[in-house]
């Protein structure tokens, strides 16, 4: 990770970690970098979810792309597998989308897709971080190249309202009849609001919809996917088959079953992993999942003669071990699912559409169909340290860890990681009981105490 963009793209609270100066240089920097590698018109897509920040930010953008020459293309409010699919198809240069996904209104983002819909190669993002530090002399471009646009040169701004509403055709076309299907769904105030309903309603479902009136501060605000509770509640209290809960920008989705019940990354996995192995379509015979994943679900796996292959957190790392193995469905725990023959990104009304179809198919509901996964207690603490490598690699520290796994066998498991963004060491325990969960954590969190590391 750099030193402005994490492993989903720059985020931070508006106007104080992530300003209008950032945006300006972003797009200036994109028209420069394009423009000296392309040698013709640049053309950009622009989406933003609901915050209040976001015009802002937009506005930014827009203003540093056009001045370096690059045409804007302004998709308004919209989801993040959008701008993903609208970049590959409409061969734009790059695609941006300003959000900061699950975070509180007052934070926001911005992320960069190149033109395959993929998430931007490392190699662009450190010359921009280079760029937006004035470091100018390692971008390896001449200086007259840095210089704004002139005359007709200059870029323009264009509304590109249409876009969202290709994408919405697209989405539809890959779902399935679903008359007599009653559903909810979660919009979280945020991006989902803009198609999700109109994607649902034109295949026919019975749809119940909930926090679809954003205002640009109510954005996940006790909604969504990571506030799921209400969603559980309305399904049940009104007898619906299942709901969907999207995050702000609609590129991860959870499930609720009947009764109430969530349905997570895991799930849906397992759920739609199993379905693709009994119809011959499960490359590799293998779904891709992070460290995270919970021990049930390799279990089940193991049990359904599935293979599973496990990488670093972010929908990011999943992705690239997907497309390097030719691996076809992976992705998270928190919902980010990719169905890497219909989508480069995580897309949580995909993903819907995915669950529904198999419902459909098998004529089972969510809750039979995750039936056979028995997911682990799980336990995480999270210990604040002084220097995150230093604790990780203490020997007192792996030697307890390894001694928790002997422990645990072939019943459980013990991870220890440092935190992508903080300061912090998370222990993590799974297995069958929950106490024993909380003793194990508690084994290695002393540990780390004891040596010191623990920063009070």
């Amino acid at each position: 990770m750099g030193k402005y963009f994490g492993t989903d793209g720059f985020r931070g609270e508006a106007n104080k970690s992530l300003c209008v100066n950032h945006s300006l240089a972003i797009g200036r920097f994109l028209g420069i970098y394009f423009s000296h590698n392309k040698k013709e018109s640049v053309r950009v897509i622009i989406g933003r979810d609901t915050r209040r920040s976001g015009t802002m930010l937009e506005s930014a953008l827009v203003a540093g792309l056009t001045e370096m020459g690059a045409d804007a293309y302004l998709l308004g409010v919209t989801t993040t597998p959008s701008v993903a699919y609208l970049a590959k198809i409409e061969q734009f240069d790059c695609g941006i989308m300003i959000s900061a996904s699950h975070n509180p209104y007052f934070d926001n983002g911005i992320k960069l897709i190149n033109g395959n819909g993929e998430k931007m190669e490392e190699s662009v993002i450190s010359l921009l971080e280079a760029y937006i530090d004035g470091e100018y002399d390692k971008l390896g471009i001449p200086a007259e190249e840095l210089l704004p646009a002139e005359q007709k040169n200059i870029g323009r701004a264009i509304s590109y309202a249409g876009g969202v509403e290709r994408y919405a055709d697209y989405l539809t076309g890959l779902g399935k009849p679903l008359t007599g299907m009653r559903i909810a769904l979660d919009c979280a105030n945020g991006s989902a609001y803009s198609v999700a309903g109109e994607v649902f309603a034109r295949l026919g479902a019975d749809i119940s919809i909930i926090n679809n009136t954003p205002d640009g501060v109510n954005i996940n605000n006790n909604a969504g996917s990571t506030h799921i509770e209400g969603l559980c509640n309305y399904v049940v209290d009104n007898k619906l088959q299942a709901g969907f809960a999207y995050d702000g920008d609609a590129d991860r989705c959870l499930c609720v079953d009947e009764d109430g019940n969530v349905i997570d990354g895991d799930l849906i996995l397992y759920i739609y992993g199993s379905y693709l192995k009994e119809q011959g379509r499960l490359n590799a015979n293998t779904v891709v999942t992070t460290v995270m994943s919970n021990f049930g679900l390799y279990k089940a796996f193991d049990e359904a003669g599935i293979a599973y292959a496990k990488t670093a957190v972010g929908d990011k790392y999943v992705y690239e071990y997907m497309v390097a193995n030719d691996c076809v469905l992976g992705g998270e725990q928190s919902g980010h699912i990719i169905f890497r023959d219909y989508a480069s990104t995580g897309d949580g009304i995909l993903t819907s559409l995915k669950m529904l179809e198999v419902m459909s198919e098998k004529k089972q509901s969510l809750k039979e169909l995750a039936a056979k996964v028995a997911i682990y207690p799980q336990v995480l603490t999270n210990v604040r340290v002084h220097d995150k490598a230093a604790a990780k690699n203490d020997g007192d520290v792996q030697a307890a860890v390894a001694k928790v796994a002997e422990i645990l066998g072939n019943d459980g498991r013990i991870l220890v990681r440092e935190s992508g963004t903080e300061p912090i060491i998370r222990v993590m325990v799974e297995a069958k009981d929950h106490a024993l969960c909380q003793e194990m954590v508690h084994r290695v969190v002393q540990v780390l105490q004891e040596k010191g590391h623990e920063k009070k």
